[in-house]
């Protein structure tokens, strides 16, 4: 595996984990959520310009980006 790949899977990792304790949730129901609204996919194609911002940016555009599509965490 590339080290790029690696990058971004550490990088998709921190940010489910980091929602789930933002959010009080387990890290799988996080995963799921994040899985289910698209934000994971989204997170995937736009890592080149979120690895560059904070986490507590990246955090709250997921809660929002979710939240549009009908999420309610």
């Amino acid at each position: 595996m590339s080290k790029q790949l690696l990058d971004r899977i550490e990088y998709l990792v921190l940010l489910v984990a980091e929602f789930a304790a933002r959010s009080k949730v387990s890290e799988a129901v996080a995963y799921r959520y994040l899985n289910q609204y698209g934000a994971l996919a989204l997170c995937n194609k736009h890592y080149n310009v979120m690895h560059t911002l904070s986490v507590e940016e990246n955090i709250q555009t997921l809660k929002e980006y979710c939240q549009r599509r009908g999420g309610n965490l």
